[in-house]
């Protein structure tokens, strides 16, 4: 086989060469009962095209976004996009492009960058953004620790309606840092005092909007209580098309906002890969992790575009660097800033308001339902429903009827039996009205 070219021959003089009996003296360090004795129960080899066949076949199981009514969210939200921003981004300079440690080779993708930036400053109502970080949960665990290093103090505190991904990464990026991660219980009905909470400890309180349950919260009072007691409010945002319609993190006096970029420009591809949105204020720009293109002029007075403020990054100077991110997702940034390029402030102000509508018809439409609760009046394109039975039984339900019926929350939190009936729905524009009622209708079946 030309893959494996050596004969037995070859194999026992290498063996011999090295010491060794035979192969398994190799794996002698392996304890015994750590090793199987029997081969993994995969299939044998076969030719290209029967794989294909099976795999085929496997991928038929699947119910996908595009085949069913679809009413998934919880972070991760399909939008239309349009062809021509996959068109573009498949162009070679942009595809294969590498990081843009050379300004005067890489022109293009720095002022794509710097629009990139420029575009996210517009949206979160911030005065600077970075050319991105690898998506919105390791940008939430990124501003928790600017926030100690900007108050040099400890302790943060994450909302009980902050994406539970956002907060056990949270957690777990900053569990040797010294620094204290408090984490709220789920806040399905709004009720928890967040400043109550805020002491002289507290480096920063970080809250998402909308929140994970979907209610929207104006946080300009809870902003001006972290700043009275010298903490920062750190806003996340899961779903980037409700800065369209809802007020913007920096009108609320935020001093930090992240999000999840990928609703712009970028397919849900199985959960992956995201886009890191970090936007904050100038007096912290030297505490902002991640890289940022900035413009200048070269030797002939002509507009250029630079990494800048790079020696906190890990590569210089490491001992001084904010952050350990060496780089970007700028394919995804790209789409995004191709995607609201196309959009416009008009067309994406279109694009909120008609994802609210739509979520508000489909609320309207299961609030008659027997056994179905809203949880909260104040929503974007996602909302809670209590049911009166297991969310995650009644998803599955759905499912056989050919419905991909929304989220239970107890898959994030399958430790809160109390969140046991707790079931997440979101629609956007591209939730017809006939897919609302095929729910409406499995739903009144199911339950």
């Amino acid at each position: 086989m030309r893959y494996l070219p050596l004969t037995e021959a070859d194999r026992q003089a290498m063996l011999a060469a090295i010491g060794v009996v035979g192969v398994d003296d190799l794996f002698k360090d392996v304890p015994v009962p750590a090793r199987r004795d029997a081969p993994v129960d995969l299939p044998f080899h076969a030719g290209e095209m029967a794989v294909e066949h099976r795999l085929t076949a496997l991928a038929q199981k699947n119910l996908s976004a595009g085949c069913a009514p679809f009413f998934i969210g919880a972070g991760v939200y399909r939008h239309h996009i349009p062809a021509a921003v996959d068109a573009l981004i498949q162009r070679g300079e942009f595809l294969t492009s590498y990081t843009p440690y050379q300004p005067e080779v890489s022109q293009g993708t720095l002022q794509y960058l710097f629009e990139f930036q420029s575009q996210v400053a517009l949206l979160t109502g911030m005065d600077v953004a970075n050319a991105s970080m690898y998506d919105g949960a390791t940008a939430t665990a990124e501003a928790a620790a600017m926030a100690c290093r900007v108050t040099k103090r400890a302790h943060i505190l994450l909302s009980g309606d902050l994406h539970p991904h956002y907060r056990s990464v949270t957690a777990t990026a900053l569990q040797y840092s010294g620094l204290d991660v408090e984490a709220l219980p789920p806040d399905p009905l709004g009720s928890e005092d967040l400043i109550g909470r805020i002491g002289p400890d507290t480096a920063c309180v970080v809250v998402q909007n909308p929140g994970f349950f979907g209610r929207l919260r104006d946080a300009t009072a809870l902003a001006a209580a972290c700043h009275a007691a010298g903490a920062l409010l750190v806003m996340a945002v899961a779903e980037p098309v409700s800065l369209g319609l809802v007020k913007a993190p920096g009108d609320m006096d935020a001093d930090i906002v992240v999000a999840e970029g990928q609703s712009i420009g970028n397919p849900m591809a199985f959960g992956g890969p995201g886009l890191g949105l970090f936007a904050t204020r100038d007096k912290y720009v030297r505490q902002m992790p991640g890289r940022l293109v900035g413009q200048t002029v070269d030797g002939d007075g002509r507009r250029g575009w630079v990494l800048t403020l790079s020696t906190r990054e890990q590569h210089i100077r490491r001992e001084k660097a904010t952050s350990n991110i060496c780089t970007n997702s700028g394919l995804c940034a790209l789409a995004f800033t191709i995607h609201l390029s196309l959009l416009g402030e008009a067309g994406f102000r279109r694009l909120a308001r008609l994802n609210h509508a739509h979520a508000v018809m489909l609320a309207e439409k299961l609030a008659p339902l027997k056994g179905v609760r809203l949880l909260s009046q104040t929503f974007f394109n996602e909302f809670a429903v209590a049911l009166p039975k297991s969310a995650a039984e009644v998803v599955e339900a759905l499912a056989r009827r050919g419905v991909l019926g929304g989220v239970p929350v107890s898959r994030f939190y399958p430790s809160y039996p109390e969140l046991d009936g707790v079931l997440l729905l979101a629609a956007t524009e591209t939730t017809a009205e006939a897919d609302m009622d095929a729910l409406a209708d499995a739903l009144r079946e199911v339950l």
